[in-house]
């Protein structure tokens, strides 16, 4: 399978974003999902200029959202304009109408401004008052979110964090890696020797390619008990929903893709737990008390599953 494309992209992220090979895999798996990233972290670590380079790696329409408490749904999706000489009403598009959408620092809003996302994320469509309007594909929301006991942050609520197919943090990065960001921030700022490798309609391409993988009935099975196991897990108030076993065969097919295979394997979906299911469970009061991680239940949660054997491995 033909994955060059894909690489190129990954290629072009790793230029400006430096020791995070693994983190920007995921970005684009979140992408040929067709899905949307949270991307969880303190200030300053290089997430504007990942979306923006994601974006331009694309030559793909793209809008930023600075959210703060003051915020309004109409801020967003836009707002009905009188027009004196029609004595009517014009619809003005809100920054929504994008394709690539950086919702910057999404927690800083109000759970109302947060939901008007909501839609648009699960549908790809705007309703208003009169009329739907359907977005551009690729259509990818990409939201900053900065960690809770930060001030002024609202948790986004589970309905919002259940659209997001993955959660992903950059972190720090190396020693060796920071001072080769001080040598090359102006270009990196700059977005210096990031060119567009491909199309809006190579993009939909894969896209579709990942969405028609075939998947053994071994794998979903795979899938189902691990989100079942999770709903009874004792470590957890609130295991995986459908919709999240739904996103972990889209991701696991996006990383088979990935790799160059048109088939996924039990190793893919296990990379992909994590990141599509770490956000949307809730720990229970005894295990938030024990300080345990979400990381460490999920690697209990895949303990607790038997892995199939393929025979077309």
């Amino acid at each position: 399978m033909d994955n060059s494309k894909a690489l190129s992209v990954l290629t072009n992220l790793k230029k400006v974003i430096k020791g995070k090979d693994d983190v920007l895999e995921i970005v684009v798996i979140a992408l040929l999902s067709q899905g949307h990233l949270l991307i969880e972290d303190v200030p300053g670590v290089g997430k504007t200029t990942l979306v923006k380079a994601l974006a331009k790696s694309m030559n793909l329409d793209y809008r930023r959202i600075q959210f703060t408490p003051d915020l309004m749904p109409s801020d967003i999706i836009g707002v009905n304009v009188f027009q004196k000489e029609t004595s009517s009403f014009v619809f003005r598009k809100g920054p929504i109408f994008t394709q690539i959408l950086l919702a910057d620092e999404i927690n800083r809003t109000s759970p109302k401004t947060q939901s008007s996302l909501l839609q648009a994320m699960e549908e790809g469509e705007v309703s208003t008052e009169d009329m739907d309007y359907i977005l551009e594909k690729p259509f990818m929301v990409l939201a900053t979110q900065n960690p809770l006991e930060y001030q002024g942050t609202f948790p986004l609520p589970e309905a919002q964090l259940d659209r997001f197919l993955m959660r992903i943090s950059l972190g720090y990065p190396s020693k060796n890696d920071e001072i080769e960001i001080l040598q090359n921030y102006q270009g990196i700022r700059s977005l210096k020797g990031i060119n567009p490798v491909v199309s809006q309609n190579e993009i939909i391409d894969m896209q579709n390619t990942v969405a028609s993988l075939k998947v053994h009935e071994d794998i979903l099975s795979y899938i189902v008990r691990i989100s079942e196991v999770s709903r009874s897990y004792e470590d957890l108030r609130l295991g995986a929903s459908p919709r999240a076993s739904i996103d972990l065969l889209k991701a696991s097919k996006a990383c088979a893709y990935i790799r160059g295979r048109d088939y996924v394997i039990p190793d893919d979906v296990k990379e992909m737990v994590v990141p599509v299911l770490g956000h949307r469970l809730i720990l229970s009061p005894e295990a938030r008390i024990e300080r345990k991680n979400v990381e460490s239940i999920l690697k209990g949660v895949l303990k607790r599953v038997t892995v199939p054997v393929l025979s077309n491995e």
